[in-house]
């Protein structure tokens, strides 16, 4: 939590995710690895994130007020009920705003992407009436692996990371959980506490 030292309401820095489980974890941390040995020395100014901290972000909702927590979670568990567990693989790899300069690489999903994609709408719809106005840009799942720290991004890599792309094992991933997580901001770098999870199921019931 963000505490204030002027009597301000307390913040949490907050948002939705699909959390990999162990089985998926493994094969991204070794594609990250892989991605590591493939881009070398000309990979030197990205920052490789922790494989155990990877996610699929639903909606990043920032800095907020700690009163407006039960309204999310509500929010999130709602969306949560109205989607079947989603089979995904993780496959691909690429980066923003291309693989010629590249400010973030990230690994590409296939699999039930259209269930994917109504669930991060319904999330959506769900946070509207808290305040949280609805995302513009179209939604294009990935995996967040590196980022660079060169100033207007790092160059060089398209080859390697083309390369990468086509010798990447897919890893499937049975996505089960909406969580909403808080992301704590350290000097190793981001730290993510689970504050709900919330099982997807859809709401057609059987008798």
């Amino acid at each position: 939590m963000i505490q204030s030292m002027s009597g301000e309401v307390p913040r949490r820095r907050l948002f939705v995710a699909l959390d990999p489980g162990d089985g998926a974890r493994g094969g991204i941390a070794a594609a990250m690895a892989g991605l590591r040995l493939a881009v070398g020395t000309a990979g030197r100014d990205l920052r490789f994130g922790d494989p155990a901290t990877v996610h699929l972000t639903l909606r990043f909702l920032g800095d907020v007020e700690d009163g407006r927590r039960p309204g999310i979670e509500a929010a999130v568990a709602a969306a949560a009920d109205g989607s079947p567990p989603l089979s995904l693989e993780v496959r691909g790899v690429g980066a923003f705003p291309s693989p010629r300069r590249v400010r973030v690489v990230w690994l590409g999903l296939g699999g039930d992407l259209a269930p994917l994609a109504a669930l991060a709408a319904a999330l959506d719809l769900r946070l509207a009436p808290l305040g949280f106005a609805p995302e513009t840009r179209p939604f294009t799942p990935h995996l967040t692996v590196a980022r660079s720290r060169a100033r207007g991004g790092a160059l060089g890599l398209a080859a390697p990371l083309e390369a990468t792309s086509a010798a990447l094992v897919p890893v499937p991933w049975r996505a089960e959980a909406l969580t909403l997580f808080e992301s704590h901001l350290e000097r190793g770098g981001a730290r993510h506490v689970p504050l709900l999870r919330a099982a997807l199921r859809s709401s057609a019931r059987t008798a």
